[in-house]
């Protein structure tokens, strides 16, 4: 049984730094939130409320960069919610294990992804040993998982992050400090990781203030030359 918990963790404050508006690659080929208020459900997802009609659609960001993800590579979708992330991957041909603490959420899993129902606040992480080839976060933030989410990353592996900044306080929810991310959290929390694109800023429709982070766990034996990220698909995805 998934139980709900009370949000207690509060982060010691980061010195800020520089924060730049887009950080992009190296021009060197890779191989290959949901943030609710107090009371709500963990599972609740500001902009894909779970009463809109059908899945939701992909997150732009991920769509942009799920081309870095090596063919057939296992994805773990974080805190997936109903999947919308899962069945994009799903449908691209990848094995999927979504997480997340709902298992009502979990029941619209399409088939063939893995449910795994765990309180991934209060718990311990169910998935200890394992890694994926691609970790998806999306609209969720809870910063004692910053290490666990670094370990879950095989060699070659990609990190898709992206949830709500500090300023959102100033246009609607989520608006407490613990759901938003401090200017350059997300460069700091990952900066052993090779980043390929960064964004931090502000958007409409409905008003927001995002940070959202791509990133690539560089391989254990270092090359001559650099790796090449693509920054766009080499090809057309299947679907």
């Amino acid at each position: 049984m998934c139980v709900p918990i009370t949000e207690t963790w509060r982060t010691p404050p980061l010195a800020p730094l520089p924060l730049s508006p887009t950080l992009t690659t190296p021009p060197a080929l890779h191989p290959a939130a949901r943030l609710p208020e107090p009371g709500a459900p963990r599972t609740a997802d500001p902009l894909h409320p779970p009463h809109a009609p059908g899945p939701g659609k992909p997150s732009d960001w991920v769509q942009r960069w799920s081309h870095l993800v090596r063919p057939g590579g296992r994805v773990l979708d974080v805190a997936c919610g109903t999947g919308r992330h899962s069945r994009w991957f799903a449908t691209r041909q990848h094995p999927v294990t979504g997480v997340d603490r709902s298992a009502e959420a979990l029941a619209a899993l399409p088939p063939g992804v893995e449910a795994v129902c765990a309180d991934i606040e209060g718990g311990p992480w169910p998935l200890a040993g394992r890694t994926f080839d691609a970790v998806v976060v999306t609209h969720y933030l809870w910063r004692p998982l910053f290490p666990v989410l670094l370990a879950s990353l095989a060699e070659g592996g990609v990190l898709i992050y992206e949830t709500f900044a500090q300023g959102n306080e100033t246009v609607g929810k989520p608006s407490r400090p613990d759901f938003l991310l401090r200017p350059a959290e997300l460069l700091q929390a990952f900066a052993g990781l090779d980043l390929v694109a960064y964004e931090a800023g502000f958007e409409a429709a409905p008003d927001r203030f995002l940070q959202r982070l791509c990133a690539v766990r560089p391989p254990g034996q270092p090359n001559s030359l650099p790796v090449r990220y693509p920054l766009t698909p080499l090809s057309a995805p299947p679907g």
